[in-house]
């Protein structure tokens, strides 16, 4: 069994049916974020990675969680492939039976593409066209962005591109940019913006919520452009 700590900080103690489409999955974080955006509903896990659970906490977690049917486990942050141990950590999730699903915001796409032949299901956030990037997340080169979009498109069914709809920011010819960034993509979701008291920007605290009939609005827009448009918090 490895020793020392694992890269991941947290996890939920209850399984879920909406973060690994499909499956009921445990909920595994890995502190730290690349990203400064003031929307973030895991604002706790940005700034610094932090030391994780131990090896030994972690696979007692895996049993508990396989008495409850669960059967894979989605990685999310934070950035999680920030984290020098994050292929050790997906390797001791597939070893020990579970579907392996990476969330990223597509800044390290080497470490992605390593990965790729591991992992079951990819969900990559499309913030933005690529010259907002800076406004919205404080991220200022496109290039790792569209590298890392080309693996999740070459993904296939396995790779998801997703955006979280913020009005009046994603405005029409905002949403027609990330089309075409996003063009040939097997699925593409938008969600709710929904707001919190604890977010980290006060101006998004008062933001109004995505109406369903703006995701309704952007689902049509959005159809040419991937085999596959979904909404989510409609």
């Amino acid at each position: 069994m490895n020793t020392g700590l694992s890269p991941a900080f947290a996890y939920l103690r209850q399984p879920t049916m909406v973060d690994f489409p499909g499956r009921l999955a445990a909920v595994v974080f890995v502190a730290g974020c690349n990203f400064r955006c003031g929307f973030c509903h895991n604002a706790s896990l940005m700034g610094r990675p932090r030391p994780g659970l131990s090896w030994d906490k972690l696979e007692a977690a895996v049993r508990a969680f396989k008495k409850n049917w669960v059967t894979g486990v989605a990685i999310t942050g934070g950035e999680p492939t920030q984290a020098p141990g994050l292929p050790d950590l997906v390797r001791f999730f597939k070893e020990r039976g579970w579907a392996v699903k990476l969330d990223t915001n597509g800044t390290n796409p080497e470490r992605l593409r390593d990965l790729a032949p591991l992992l079951d299901s990819v969900a990559m956030d499309v913030k933005a066209s690529l010259d907002a990037y800076p406004e919205l997340t404080g991220w200022r080169d496109p290039a790792p962005i569209r590298e890392s979009l080309e693996i999740v498109r070459g993904m296939g069914e396995k790779g998801l591109l997703r955006t979280t709809i913020l009005d009046p920011f994603h405005t029409d010819a905002m949403m027609h940019a990330i089309g075409r960034l996003i063009a040939g993509a097997a699925a593409y979701q938008m969600q709710a913006f929904v707001p919190r008291d604890d977010l980290p920007d006060p101006g998004f605290r008062t933001l109004a919520r995505t109406t369903p009939e703006r995701l309704a609005a952007l689902q049509a827009l959005m159809r040419p452009y991937a085999k596959t448009i979904m909404i989510r918090g409609g």
